[in-house]
């Protein structure tokens, strides 16, 4: 049963992902009712120690506190933004209180909202090197969509390598290089303290290939090789706490609601989801692999 919801997970994240590109997007990204239900409001609430969901339903985004100020990962599309401040106050933190930003990739529905909340908090922007060039453009000429899925630029303050760390009021997290859904696609990991125990939490990167031409693409040559070797880093890395860019990924609403139902048990430490996650997501990529091979384009 576990297999068949993980997977049933990953092909409704990816119809609902090709649903919204094949739609006439812009930087208004609200104009279709697919990322109008991608950014219903969600009840902010802590996930575990010191992060917490102020996100929408579909397009996630954490604030992972400190007493120096925040840490804010991912800003889903520009009309989340709202939702996020909103969510922030909720919780009795402040918008303002944010000097960090983070970025899981560069697509409109998880940085759409980055310049704008980086107008309104000044807070610094850390990001990869090739994901802060499509940042800076509002990823324009993106390697698959063109210009189609474009959003307002932002400019990246730190350029990230894998490895490298960010840290804030004594929380560091780990930048973990996972490109292949964007060449910059980053996993982020930290360690929570929570009821006396220690927990690994990822915040994994997109690990779908949603149309993407995977055999003999020009603007993109490596990005087989590029998968397969994120496929490896997200294998290697230890996960008590499984989270992600899309809702969908690790059963934000299910588990949200068990959550609030019963906080003595939690249902986000979850190694297990993160395992079948992966590994569906791997078969996945490897059987449209498999079918562009037979039928190669030009």
């Amino acid at each position: 049963m576990q297999k068949q919801y993980v997977c049933s997970v990953c092909r409704r994240a990816a119809l609902l992902l090709l649903l919204a590109i094949c739609l006439p997007l812009s930087i208004d990204a609200q104009r279709d009712e697919v990322s109008r239900s991608w950014n219903r409001p969600v009840k902010p609430f802590r996930i575990i120690g010191n992060v917490y969901y102020v996100g929408a339903s579909e397009v996630a985004s954490y604030l992972i506190t400190t007493p120096q100020g925040h840490i804010l990962l991912d800003s889903g599309f520009a009309e989340t933004v709202p939702l996020i401040r909103a969510g922030i106050q909720q919780l009795g933190f402040k918008l303002e209180d944010v000097r960090l930003l983070i970025n899981s990739h560069a697509h409109y529905d998880h940085a759409g909202g980055l310049a704008e909340l980086k107008a309104l908090t000044g807070a610094k922007l850390a990001a990869s090197e090739a994901d802060a060039a499509q940042l800076a453009v509002g990823d324009k000429d993106d390697f698959c969509w063109g210009d189609r899925l474009a959003f307002p630029p932002v400019k990246t303050d730190r350029i990230l390598h894998d490895g490298d760390t960010v840290e804030l009021g004594g929380v560091w997290l780990v930048a973990h290089l996972t490109p292949g859904h964007t060449k910059g696609n980053t996993t982020w990991t930290m360690e929570v303290k929570d009821g006396g125990k220690t927990y690994n939490v990822v915040f994994m990167g997109s690990t779908s290939a949603p149309g993407y031409k995977l055999v003999n693409n020009p603007k993109y040559a490596n990005i087989v090789a590029d998968y397969q070797r994120s496929f490896r880093v997200l294998e290697s890395l230890p996960c008590d706490v499984f989270l992600g860019p899309h809702g969908s990924f690790f059963g934000l609403e299910g588990k949200a609601g068990k959550l609030a139902q019963d906080a003595t048990v939690n249902p986000f430490i979850d190694p297990q989801g993160y395992r079948k996650f992966l590994e569906d997501s791997k078969q996945s990529f490897y059987e449209q692999l498999k079918a562009q091979q037979a039928k190669p384009s030009k």
